[in-house]
Formats: C-alpha cells, sequence, structure tokens
C-alpha cells in the first residue's frame, strides 16, 4: 500500500526528493551561471539535446536540407543534466531554460525563438516548407502540432517521470498516466487509419513534432515500455511511425546532440552535413 502523503499548509523545496533531475528541478528561474554560447559560422545556432523536443528540430532541419533549402545550421550540445541551461547565455535566449532554442543571425539583429512548436512554426513560414501557407490544410497541420503540446507532458512529465524515473514506484500516478497515453496512442492510431501522415496526404511539421514522442515511444526508443502498453494494438500508428523512422532526414536529425546510445547514434555537436556521415557510417550493415 502506498505511504499516505499530507501536503503541508506551505509547501517548501525538498532538494533531495526529485530523484535523477533533483539537480537541476527549482522553483525559480533566472541564470545560476555565466557562460557565453558558442556561436558557429551559420546563420541558424541550434542550442539543445536530442531528447524528443530536441529531435523535433534537428529532424526539422534536416528535412529542409533534403528539400533544397538553405537552412545550413550549428547545433550546440546543452547538457541539461549538468545545468547547462541555467547558464547566463542560455537564459538570455530562452528565459524559460528549457531545450531547445534557436537564434536566426541572418537579419540585421539576432532572432531567438524558443519553445518547439514555436520553432517549427518559425522554419516553416521562413522556408515556406512542410506547413500549407493558409486554408484548411494549414489548420489540420496546427490542429496536431498544437494537440501534440497538449498531450505530450501527460507522456513526458507524466508517464514517463512515474514510469521510468521517479525515485519510487507508485501505482495510482503510473496507472492514471498510463490510461491516458493508451488514450492518446488510440487518437493517434484512428486518425493514421485515415490518413497517411498524421494531418493528411503530406508530411508535416505534425509529423516532425509527434514522431519524437510517439514514434519513439512506439518502436522502443523511450521508456522501453512496448510490452507495458502493448503498443502491438496500434497497426496504423506503428506503421507511421516506422515509415517515419526510414526517412534518411529523421535517420540524420535523431543522432544530433546526443552522447548514449550506440556509437553511430552520437553526435554531440553539428557543424555540417559531414559530421552526421561520419557517425552513420559507423552503423553495423
Amino acid at each position: 500500500m502506498e505511504k499516505q502523503y499530507t501536503p503541508p499548509k506551505i509547501w517548501t523545496h525538498d532538494a533531495e526528493s526529485g530523484g535523477k533531475w533533483a539537480s537541476v528541478n527549482r522553483p525559480v528561474s533566472g541564470a545560476t551561471h555565466e557562460k557565453v554560447l558558442p556561436v558557429g559560422e551559420h546563420a541558424l545556432q541550434l542550442y539543445s539535446m536530442g531528447t524528443p523536443n530536441g529531435q523535433k528540430i534537428t529532424i526539422m532541419l534536416e528535412e529542409l536540407l533534403a528539400l533544397g533549402e538553405e537552412a545550413e545550421y550549428d547545433a550546440h550540445m546543452i547538457r541539461i543534466l549538468e545545468g547547462e541551461q541555467f547558464s547566463s547565455g542560455f537564459v538570455d535566449i530562452n528565459p524559460n531554460s528549457k531545450i531547445p532554442a534557436l537564434v536566426d543571425r541572418a537579419g540585421d539583429n539576432d532572432q531567438p525563438i524558443f519553445e518547439s512548436a514555436s520553432i517549427l512554426v518559425y522554419l516553416a513560414e521562413k522556408f515556406s516548407a512542410l506547413l500549407p501557407e493558409k486554408g484548411v490544410k494549414r489548420t489540420r497541420v496546427l490542429n496536431w502540432l498544437f494537440w501534440l503540446h497538449g498531450a505530450a507532458p501527460y507522456l513526458g512529465g507524466g508517464f514517463g517521470h512515474f514510469y521510468a524515473y521517479a525515485p519510487e514506484k507508485f501505482e495510482y500516478p503510473i496507472n492514471r498516466f498510463t490510461m491516458e497515453i493508451k488514450r492518446q496512442l488510440d487518437v493517434l492510431d484512428k486518425q493514421l487509419a485515415k490518413n497517411e501522415f498524421i494531418a493528411g496526404d503530406a508530411f508535416s511539421i505534425a509529423d516532425i513534432a509527434i514522431w519524437p514522442w510517439y514514434g519513439n515511444l512506439i518502436l522502443g526508443k523511450l521508456y522501453d515500455a512496448q510490452e507495458f502498453l502493448q503498443v502491438e494494438e496500434y497497426p496504423h500508428l506503428q506503421r507511421w511511425a516506422k515509415a517515419t523512422l526510414a526517412r534518411p532526414a529523421v535517420q540524420r536529425g535523431r543522432i544530433i546532440n546526443r552522447d548514449w546510445g550506440d556509437k553511430w547514434e552520437q553526435l554531440e555537436n553539428r557543424h555540417s552535413a559531414e559530421n552526421i556521415d561520419k557517425v552513420l557510417a559507423l552503423k553495423p550493415a
């Protein structure tokens, strides 16, 4: 039986109770130390880590490059478990201290963009790609983009935290969030039963946003929960997840700003296409 918890009249921060993330979770914002961010040679400077939220942007940039767009970029690793998101340089471009954050240096003044949905829309509009310019098709893509931003916290901060990261396992929150994730997987499976891609008949920023969370989950690359969630119950979602992973730009984008996994999945910083090529060449045949 779970321990009974009675909230105190006034909450106080217990730095020892946060499990894996205790060292970086805190109830205040702002910088903890002074550090200038590195800057590469390209107009687009990405500061991120290869978590699902970080993968969205590197996959987007690689998809733009695959389309022939002039979207060259530098991607700099921000190690969030070491608190690098609280440096003065990072806080200057994202006061919320969350990855990813992008700076576009193409104009007269540097333009910082934060929140992954905002970055995806910014890049789609900058390059006129992967998001219809107007009308019903644009609305459908944005519907699913914003669905992801309402749904993913239940997967990451809810299910993922209590199933994989919490210092103790408790039945109630795991059951609560598992039920919601199963419902979300069913929503996606039913949508993909009627459509090749998330928002219809064309690959878009909706697919790019949703795949790093739900595609990785279904394919066993997130939380190792395939058996627990019975992912075989979602054949249309499985089809889409595998087809998306097979895209060359997805294979390239998913390995950037990572220092975990197999050697061919790890590229800490990206400054050119050749950086990715060298890492992917290590993949076993």
